[in-house]
């Protein structure tokens, strides 16, 4: 048995730490540096950057790739992220072009097949409906065509990458753990066909990895970052992020590098684990975890030792997050100076909605009947009140209230001057003291997120080092 494999983790989302990378490289011996850059709407975000830029893969990679990849390939330390969003056939082709300019010889793995957008005509024919998993319909029944729609892919294609020699493997729509499943089953040649054919021994050992990637996969907030009891966290203003020290039966030694600030303890990890968690069992592609078997108990200084986790067999399908276009938004906030802010708040929502605020708290949860019963022509009105005065400040801001109005509409005009100009117009004619937080702007888009579901037989993973590689998904 190999000794354990040490995988650190350099990103959260995109738009995390920018010396993470170097940080986790030079302050002390690691095996595979992963980094995670997409959230659930991060793809819609990259839509609008591939329509802008040309490239839809998170740039905030190869910015800290640069400083790390000679070590990198000289000391042998992988690196494996999903930075590769909608292109990461591009993003491949750019860490190559990367290693040319710097003169290092780099081989780049890539991850593809889970962009489902260009066969989606074909999977609706073979009856994939892609039911909403939160509301049950259906994308026929709401009429919405989505923008971007990708499987989440397992390890398997990341251990095949590395055994096929990858330096660097880029992915696209991975789940976060499967960065942390992928190198642990390479570096210990744990077998999936045995995991899928039922083999305990198996399963436990990809769902230790599947926790221990859980864990690992926010940064720092397996470190402090977030956690309830922060002001016992030391050096919180610049923690340091998470290694998961992975052995071979798929315990992990969740720890980071000494001398960096945050902490690792039971409860920083206990607050990591149970983040996004619904059930006891933790479905993923390669495996599902039982996370009523997991086992925590500090083994060291910043070292907390997570085992006993029990595998089971992962779900039939495979997750696919969708987003599509929901229309146009836009928002003011007012400012109710003084005494009686309610009275001004209802004012000043008779005045600009032609809706009173006892009616805005009875349909606070129906933003379209609040928006029908208005003067406002939008399909959607939501009111915020924030009652934060005091009746004797000391400052300012301690006689301040706020009230938010926010609207949506298909139609960016509708949100556009002609919400602001109402507002605008109420202000010398209404309660004393309103002023908005911000000048008035134009209507922004806003995306909506469809979680939904796949077969496994409709997604076709590719693999492509020297050569492209097929593999289960």
């Amino acid at each position: 048995m190999r000794a354990p494999v040490r995988i650190a983790n350099c990103s959260g989302f995109f738009g995390d730490r920018l010396s993470a990378a170097r940080e986790m490289v030079e302050d002390g011996p690691i095996d595979v540096l992963t980094g995670d850059w997409l959230a659930e709407l991060t793809m819609l975000i990259l839509v609008r950057q591939k329509l802008k830029r040309g490239n839809g893969y998170a740039g905030t990679f190869l910015t800290q790739l640069e400083e790390i990849l000679g070590t990198c390939v000289d000391r042998g330390i992988r690196v494996v992220s999903n930075a590769g969003g909608l292109d990461p056939g591009l993003l491949g082709q750019s860490v190559t072009e990367l290693g040319d300019r710097l003169g290092i010889a780099v081989r780049v793995g890539v991850v593809s097949g889970d962009d489902l957008m260009p066969r989606m005509s074909e999977l609706v024919a073979e009856g994939e409906a892609f039911v909403n998993l939160d509301t049950g319909e259906t994308l026929s029944q709401v009429g919405v065509k989505p923008v971007t729609a990708n499987a989440y892919l397992g390890g398997e294609s990341i251990t095949s990458a590395l055994a096929q020699g990858a330096d660097v493997v880029v992915t696209g729509r991975v789940t976060d753990a499967a960065l942390v499943i992928g190198p642990a089953a390479w570096w210990h040649g744990w077998d999936y066909a045995a995991a899928r054919a039922g083999d305990q021994a198996a399963l436990d050992a990809l769902a230790g990895a599947l926790v221990a990637g859980h864990v690992i996969e926010c940064g720092a907030q397996a470190t402090g970052g977030n956690y309830a009891f922060f002001r016992d966290v030391p050096g919180l203003e610049h923690p340091g992020l998470p290694i998961a020290e992975v052995a071979g039966d798929g315990s992990a030694v969740i720890t980071k590098h000494g001398g960096s600030g945050g902490m690792v303890t039971e409860g920083t990890v206990t607050a990591q684990l149970l983040y996004e968690i619904a059930g006891p069992e933790y479905l993923n592609p390669d495996v599902s975890a039982r996370f009523d078997t997991i086992r925590l108990r500090q083994v060291g200084h910043d070292r907390v030792l997570v085992s006993g986790t029990t595998g089971v067999a992962p779900p039939e399908r495979l997750k696919v997050a969708m987003n599509y276009l929901g229309g146009f938004r836009n928002s003011l906030t007012l400012v109710l100076t003084g005494l009686d802010p309610e009275s001004k708040a209802d004012l000043a929502l008779r005045t600009v909605t032609g809706v009173s605020l006892e009616r805005s708290r009875q349909l606070r949860d129906d933003p379209q009947s609040l928006a029908d019963e208005s003067t406002l022509d939008v399909t959607e009105l939501a009111v915020g009140l924030s009652l934060s005065a005091v009746e004797d400040p000391a400052w300012p801001d301690q006689a301040q209230s706020l009230l938010r109005i926010t609207v949506k509409d298909p139609d960016a005009d509708r949100v556009g001057k002609a919400f602001t100009t109402r507002v605008i117009e109420a202000t010398l004619s209404s309660y004393p003291g309103l002023f908005p937080t911000t000048p008035p702007g134009p209507a922004s888009p806003f995306g909506v997120y469809w979680p939904s579901t796949v077969a496994r037989e409709h997604v076709d993973v590719l693999v492509t080092v020297d050569g492209p590689t097929e593999v289960s998904p």
